[in-house]
């Protein structure tokens, strides 16, 4: 038997890569799309009647439209305001308000006034800045791949092949319809679909995996614990079927006693250090 509290101090702070924090090329790709409307906007920069210029402006270079939603910060081109008049569904695709209208947006949401009082010199750095910082809110995603590229490097390594043995991102119905497996005691009796991070078809068995990494604590821990717990509870009798759980990181040590709870009656639960210990090999093959 092993021991939870061990267990649990070999989790890792991190195991975020230098790649993490942001992803540049996509920052530099998305502002390359709109660079040249940031340039023209550039005109807009210190202008003393940028009301009637940005009109100007527009007539000639409608496009400059579609580069605007991401001034203040926003990657959507359908954006709603509302104010005293109502409910306004603003278009940056393509005009569905006046020109004058568009004016207001533009003085309303302060754009204007960073343009003319000079607080930026150059909308492409401008936008640079901003693209930096919407990216920041993707690495939460970046931490749950850079887990799942941690796992399947492992699987690999034990001699695994993806689409002959292992397979990534599988759903319950297709588990079901590819190894003829009734796994509507975990679906609801297929009103609630779930996808598996990998999925390992080792003799007759189908080891189906999640993997997850966290760095801070939050209720999303003890919602992951108490749902893999049920998982694990209402697939044990199943013969052919194993459920994985591989999860790290010491946000759980906020959460530790739901993790335990999971941890006493899953019987695949592992973290890095176990995959670090040829766990797939000992355990899933």
């Amino acid at each position: 038997m092993r021991d939870f509290n061990t267990w649990l101090a070999g989790f890792k702070s991190s195991i975020a890569g230098y790649k993490y924090f942001t992803d540049f090329e996509k920052v530099y790709n998305n502002v390359e799309k709109i660079k040249v409307e940031l340039n023209i906007m550039n005109s807009l920069i210190g202008s003393e009647f940028i009301e009637s210029d940005f009109m100007q402006l527009y007539k000639r270079y409608p496009e400059i439209l579609k580069c605007i939603p991401i001034l203040i910060a926003k990657r959507e081109m359908d954006i709603l305001t509302i104010d005293s008049d109502g409910e306004h569904f603003w278009n940056f695709r393509q005009a569905n308000y006046s020109i004058e209208e568009y004016v207001t947006f533009m003085k309303e949401t302060g754009l204007f006034e960073l343009m003319k009082n000079k607080h930026i010199h150059n909308l492409v750095d401008y936008v640079t800045g901003v693209e930096t910082g919407l990216d920041s809110n993707a690495r939460k995603n970046r931490g749950g791949h850079l887990m799942e590229d941690i796992v399947e490097s492992y699987i690999v390594k034990a001699g695994l092949k993806k689409g002959v043995n292992y397979f990534k991102e599988m759903y319950i119905h297709e588990v079901e319809q590819k190894w003829n497996i009734d796994l509507s005691c975990i679906s609801n009796n297929n009103q609630m679909e779930k996808r598996f991070d990998f999925v390992i078809k080792r003799s007759n068995t189908v080891y189906c995996i999640e993997t997850n990494f966290y760095t801070s604590s939050g209720s999303k821990l003890n919602e992951t614990a108490r749902s893999y717990k049920n998982i694990a509870v209402e697939t044990m009798k199943l013969r052919n079927f194993k459920f994985v759980w591989i999860t790290d990181g010491q946000g759980w040590l906020s959460a530790r006693n739901n993790l335990k709870e999971t941890f006493d009656v899953l019987e695949h639960m592992y973290n890095i250090q176990d995959l670090d210990e040829d766990v797939i090999n000992r355990k899933l093959i």
